[in-house]
């Protein structure tokens, strides 16, 4: 079978494998769709302190039953939740799984989803709701992410936000604040090109690099300021906006992963006495209402943007790794066509 593998750093290669055998408890499922993650960017620069070559790589994706499991029947459209739990732990015992103090994940801890067959534990399969596509249900990871994050930071319908970032999970922190009746949702965002996506899908724009942040939301919000701000760029300098953009006693959710310690003004924080949340991935609820959450908003797929087929492997990252209109980058392995589209 074909797999996209993690070979060292600034290598991943198409390599043929045996398809995985099945052990106790887990399923085997025909892979559809993968798409790639700021976390498999992370892995392909040789800075992921887990995941180890050689590693198929791969934790969003969806597919079709083949067997192995209980009650999902041969030929289901599913998805996974790729977490992997001790059970035994203090977060794991008290019902939080999600920040186990040894959380793995299918994909970065062992083989994932990016091949034509992948074998995972039974009981974190998915099945999708009847029509959606399959390019969707590889979506519901990163959704349940934003959906987490909205949750986590206890948004309230009728709120406005600041989202800085436009990749994938900025993308879905704002359509997932919108679905849930948010007045106004502005991204910052410095690329043009997403930003050109951001105004398509209905979002205010701000581009740091030609507009004065606190003004300008300030301005959209009559001199107040957002009531959430999320940061989901990861990137030091957008901490020296959060704080700015956020009004008093509002509530910064930190979504992005910071790869080196960041400077942060606790002072701003203190005379303004603002909440700062952190999300790390999602809860069983989450990822269930991000399917749900999918299966009635569309506009979620409009940051689809390129399906590529497996045997592209080196342009799916060079896509993400270089300055282009790439959001959300997928591989397909249902067919061995060649092309890129948004369905």
């Amino acid at each position: 079978m074909r797999t996209i593998v993690y070979e060292g750093p600034q290598t991943v290669s198409l390599k043929d494998k045996e398809i995985p055998e099945l052990t106790e408890g887990w399923a085997l499922i025909k892979s559809s769709h993968a798409g790639i993650c700021g976390s498999d960017l992370n892995i392909y620069s040789g800075a992921h302190p887990r995941a180890q070559a050689s590693l198929v790589l791969g934790h969003e994706f969806s597919g079709t039953m083949v067997k192995g499991h209980p009650s999902i029947k041969e030929g289901t459209p599913v998805t996974v939740n790729p977490l992997l739990k001790c059970g035994n732990c203090a977060p794991c015992r008290d019902g939080q799984s999600h920040v186990c103090e040894k959380l793995k994940l299918i994909g970065i801890d062992c083989d994932g989803g990016m091949a034509d067959f992948v074998t995972v534990p039974a009981e974190n399969v998915v099945a999708l709701p009847e029509g959606m596509p399959l390019a969707s249900g590889a979506l519901v990871e990163p959704v349940a992410v934003a959906v987490h994050a909205a949750r986590q930071g206890n948004y309230t319908p009728g709120d406005n936000a600041v989202v800085f970032g436009a990749g994938t999970i900025g993308f879905c922190v704002g359509l997932v604040l919108k679905s849930y009746g948010a007045s106004n949702v502005t991204i910052v965002e410095t690329n043009e090109l997403r930003l050109k996506k951001a105004e398509e899908l209905g979002f205010s724009t701000i581009n740091p690099l030609k507009e004065d942040v606190k003004a300008k939301v300030l301005e959209n919000t009559g001199g107040v300021g957002a009531d959430f701000v999320f940061d989901c760029a990861g990137h030091p300098s957008v901490l020296a906006h959060v704080m700015d953009a956020v009004k008093v006693r509002g509530t910064i959710v930190m979504v992005a992963a910071y790869k080196k310690p960041a400077e942060l003004d606790l002072l701003k924080g203190m005379f303004k006495e603002l909440s700062m949340n952190f999300i790390r991935v999602y809860t069983e609820k989450d990822f269930t209402l991000a399917v749900d959450l999918l299966a009635e908003n569309k506009l979620f797929n409009e940051i689809i943007t390129h399906v590529l087929p497996a045997e592209e492997v080196q342009q799916g990252f060079d896509l993400l790794t270089q300055k282009s209109d790439a959001v959300k980058v997928m591989y397909e392995f249902h067919s061995t066509g060649s092309g890129s589209s948004n369905e």
